[in-house]
């Protein structure tokens, strides 16, 4: 139970300190979840977060389920996601019933300029650790440049640039596998 309740306070204190949604989040879910607590490895979150990314919902909660599942199953899972969602639904109805009061106010509108740079900055940190973890080798590098140059120029939904790198994976360990026989 003991566990749990950490579980909970953790993923709680992530949710409620990090702003911009799961990618603002990376930061910290890695010293929280890898370092501090041991709860995942750094490439079982770039999992996480990858998976994440493709399945329905927002990646802080998918994130969330995928890490306390690891650790206590079912309720890990119910634990974890509770804690990340917990202090945004806090917040947003606190400002829900004040933000109408207070919108058109100058340092109301300048500070929520200053917080959306403050998460682009967050967001390009967790980027950069990602590359810096995901780009091993001369194929996930131009895997990378071609899945980003396709994102650039053609308009599809994301997954299907998941789905392909996926693929492309799959086919390289293969191949890979065929050579050292």
């Amino acid at each position: 139970m003991r566990e749990l309740i950490d579980m909970f306070l953790t993923f709680a204190r992530i949710g409620g300190l990090t702003f911009g949604g799961g990618y603002a989040m990376m930061p910290m879910l890695q010293r929280e979840v890898v370092e501090k607590k041991h709860w995942a490895t750094e490439n079982e979150l770039m999992d996480y977060y990858a998976v994440g990314q493709c399945t329905p919902g927002v990646i802080a909660v998918n994130t969330a389920v995928f890490v306390g599942n690891k650790v206590r199953g079912f309720v890990g899972a119910v634990a974890a996601s509770l804690g990340v969602v917990f202090p945004s639904l806090v917040i947003i109805v606190a400002i829900a019933a004040f933000i109408q009061s207070f919108s058109d106010l100058p340092i109301v509108q300048n500070a929520f300029a200053g917080i959306r740079v403050g998460v682009c900055v967050l967001i390009l940190d967790a980027v950069i650790k990602l590359f810096k973890k995901a780009i091993v080798d001369k194929f996930t590098l131009a895997l990378f440049v071609i899945v980003f140059v396709a994102s650039v120029f053609i308009d599809i939904n994301p997954i299907i640039f998941v789905i392909a790198a996926a693929v492309a994976g799959i086919i390289v360990y293969i191949l890979k596998g065929e050579k050292a026989k």
